[in-house]
C-alpha cells in the first residue's frame, strides 16, 4: 500500500525535528557560548586571560583591578556570562552577536565594569570589576560584537561596552608590584587587534530539553 504525498511529508517532517533535535542536544555546548556558562577568555593579540582579584587600583575609580595574566589554570580568570543588567540570560540559551551581557567575576562575585575614568598606564578608559554578589549597574553591560548568529566558541569576538561604546583591549603595558608582569586591561575607542577575545577553558551549559524542543518546534513550523 502506497503513502501520500501529505504522509511522506508529515514523516520527513519528524524525522528532521528529530535530527534538529540530536544536533542541539549533542553540538550547542561544543560550538557556542550560552548563558550560564562559566568561561576564561583570551586575548588573542597579546595571549593574556582576562583575570581580575581583590586588589585595587592605586588611583581612578579605586575599584577592583582587571589585568590580564599569561597563566592558563588560574582560578582568578574565570567568569560566568549573565543577562544584562535587570534581565534574566536562560541558562544553556547560545548569546546571540550583539546581545548585551554581563560577565561576573565566580571568585569575587563583581561584574566587569568601565567608565570614564583613566587607566593607570596607557591612559585608556579604566576597566574595573564592581558591584556585590553579581549586582552593580548599567556600567556592567557589555555587547558581543561577532560576525554570524551567535558567539562561537572558535571565534574571535570584541566586547563594546555599552555605556561608552569603548572596546574591552590590551595593548601590553605591564604593572610593577603588587601584580607584577601582569598586563593592563582598559577599553578604547578604535577598532583592533588589541580587542579581540575568545573564549577558552571554562564549563558550558547545555540547553535545557524544553528549550530544545522549542526550538526543534520554531524549526518545523518554518517548513
Amino acid at each position: 500500500m502506497g503513502c501520500s504525498v501529505n504522509q511522506i511529508q508529515s514523516v520527513f517532517s519528524a524525522l528532521l525535528v528529530c535530527c534538529c533535535l540530536c544536533a542541539l542536544s549533542q553540538g550547542t555546548e561544543l560550538r557556542s557560548v550560552t548563558c550560564g556558562s562559566v568561561v576564561k577568555l583570551l586575548n588573542i593579540r597579546h595571549n593574556v586571560r582576562l583575570h581580575s582579584h581583590d586588589v585595587r587600583y592605586g588611583s581612578g575609580s579605586g575599584q577592583q583591578s582587571v589585568t590580564g595574566v599569561t597563566t592558563v589554570d588560574d582560578s582568578n580568570s574565570y567568569w560566568t556570562v549573565r543577562g544584562k543588567s535587570n534581565t534574566v540570560c536562560q541558562r544553556g540559551a547560545a548569546v546571540k552577536c550583539g546581545q548585551t551581557i554581563r560577565l561576573t567575576h565566580v571568585n569575587t562575585g563583581r561584574n566587569l565594569h568601565s567608565h570614564r575614568f583613566t587607566s593607570p598606564l596607557s591612559s585608556n578608559q579604566e576597566v574595573s570589576a564592581f558591584g556585590d554578589e553579581g549586582e552593580g549597574d548599567l556600567l556592567d553591560d557589555w555587547t558581543v560584537l561577532c560576525a554570524g548568529e551567535v558567539w562561537e566558541r572558535e571565534e574571535a569576538v570584541r566586547l563594546r561596552h555599552t555605556a561608552t561604546d569603548a572596546l574591552l583591549s590590551v595593548t601590553g603595558e605591564q604593572y610593577g608590584r603588587p601584580i607584577n608582569g601582569q598586563r593592563e586591561v582598559h577599553a578604547m575607542p578604535q577598532a583592533s587587534q588589541h580587542n579581540f577575545w575568545r573564549a577558552m577553558e571554562g564549563v558550558f551549559m547545555k540547553p535545557s530539553l524544553q528549550q530544545l524542543r522549542a526550538s526543534a518546534a520554531q524549526l518545523h513550523s518554518e517548513l
